[in-house]
């Protein structure tokens, strides 16, 4: 339950951000431009809004249910009337800024513009100097384009933020002496426990940055056995196998012994900090995997081990718990095998996080082939497989790495041309632009219902996909 509720978190801080550099991009462009936004919202306020600013009337509205109504109301300024403004001229204070109670998006309603918040029949018949409508093409682009640019400058920002203030870790694959274990789908493939990937269709893999290169590969080769140059030929639906398994490989760990808990079994048999099991019973244990395996088997046994100590073998003799626990603390991964530090500055930082944006970009797009087959189709996820991505405990480098990744997914995502998404105004603005022909309200105000449509059954089948996995598969 708590690590349910530490995702449903992160997720909705995660969306919200999104949401609001999103819808910012927009209003940011329609306000360069002198264009009126009557709503800029944070989530959906469906005839109720949790929070409603009205910088016209000076009014700050708590739970309200419209403009004039609210369960509290606090004056904020002093009210500026329309008629103080000059003739013809729009504000930032013509904009009511506000939260709904559906966390499901948000809007910024643009007068003039027929989108999900206004149709055809909302429009009068004079277009106002201030309408999204009265405006060059070339400028109502710019500001259907404004929250696909907000979104991709989002993770640039980001990238460029963890470069600075983390920097970059990571293990060289070969630096893993006990190579890595696989999940069942890649060991189907070829793939065996102990096996180091060093290569990936002719391209050399240096470290955990190269597991999609991997997963995409048609032939990758393999260190085996520590010398033996082994190659795998993968099959083609090999990302959907291993992408069902939940994984792909992980690193495998010799038992060095970090810590001792006073009063267990390791303690009272005499092992001591710095000590690396090499066998349980006489069966070799070259790393945790077959380590734990071995406890297990052995729970509430008396059993041998031999452990390595200052370059010699010591046997000992100890009773595991009934659950297989011997009472010690091991090291970590980046404790045993070396760790490769980069450092950067500030100015080092922003070109760093260009070309981490543009490599993910480059990474998702290209990944985007496998969504238009039969099992692309069914991994397709909705919020739970998007809260799924974040981890279990609140760690602030996996979750702003998880916020980057997704702002360039909305980015990308936004800019497809479907009807009702940032991609269909653009594509009709760009049709206007190279026929001079503009086309009608009223086609306008049926393609974006048609793309509403299709989204919502979109929405209705990623999620029902979350629910199938969840409850079923």
């Amino acid at each position: 339950m708590e690590t349910t509720l530490i995702k449903a978190l992160q997720l909705i801080a995660a969306l919200s951000l999104l949401v609001i550099v999103h819808e910012f991009g927009h209003y940011m462009f329609a306000r360069i431009f002198g264009m009126r936004v009557s709503r800029f919202y944070l989530f959906f306020n469906y005839k109720f809004s949790l929070l409603k600013y009205i910088p016209r009337e000076g009014k700050l509205l708590l739970l309200s249910p419209s403009d004039d109504k609210a369960l509290v109301t606090l004056k904020v300024g002093k009210p500026h009337p329309a008629s103080e403004d000059k003739p013809g001229k729009a504000s930032w204070r013509d904009t009511v800024y506000g939260i709904g109670w559906i966390p499901l998006g948000g809007y910024c309603q643009i007068a003039g513009m027929i989108d999900e918040t206004q149709d055809k029949a909302s429009l009068s018949e004079v277009a106002e100097p201030w309408e999204f409508r009265s405006k060059p093409a070339y400028q109502r682009l710019m500001v259907m384009l404004g929250g696909v640019i907000m979104n991709f400058v989002l993770a640039v920002v980001i990238y460029a933020g963890i470069a600075f203030y983390w920097g970059e870790s990571h293990i060289n694959f070969r630096d893993v002496t006990e190579g890595f274990d696989f999940v069942p789908a890649a060991q189907s493939a070829g793939f065996r426990n102990g096996d180091i990937p060093v290569e990936a269709d002719g391209k050399d893999i240096g470290s955990s940055f190269a597991i999609l290169d991997i997963v995409e590969a048609k032939e990758v080769k393999v260190l085996r056995n520590g010398t033996d140059t082994v190659s795998i030929a993968l099959p083609e639906d090999f990302i959907f196998n291993v992408s069902d398994a939940g994984g792909f490989m992980a690193m495998r760990v010799p038992v060095i012994v970090k810590s001792l808990a006073a009063g267990d079994p390791a303690i009272k048999a005499g092992v001591q900090e710095g000590d690396r099991f090499i066998a349980v019973n006489g069966v070799s244990t070259p790393s945790y995997t077959e380590f734990s395996r071995e406890l297990i088997e052995r729970a509430g046994q008396s059993t041998e081990f031999a452990v390595e100590r200052n370059g010699e073998v010591v046997n000992l003799e100890a009773t595991p718990t009934e659950d297989g626990k011997l009472g010690i603390g091991l090291k970590l991964p980046t404790e045993v095998y070396p760790v490769q530090y980069v450092r950067y500055g500030l100015l080092e930082s922003i070109p760093k996080g260009i070309a981490n944006g543009s490599e993910t970009m480059g990474n998702y797009v290209g990944s985007l082939k496998y969504l238009f087959t039969k099992r692309g189709a069914e991994s397709l996820g909705g919020f739970g497989a998007i809260g799924s991505m974040f981890p279990s405990a609140w760690n602030w480098l996996s979750f702003w790495e998880t916020v980057a990744f997704l702002s360039i997914i909305l980015a990308f995502m936004n800019v497809i041309p479907i009807p009702a998404l940032d991609g269909g105004h653009v594509m009709f603005l760009l049709w206007e632009m190279v026929t001079r022909r503009k086309p009608s309200d009223k086609f306008l105000e049926y393609a974006q219902m048609a793309g509403m449509f299709f989204l919502l059954a979109l929405l209705l089948y990623a999620n029902g996909n979350d629910l199938y996995r969840f409850f079923i598969k």
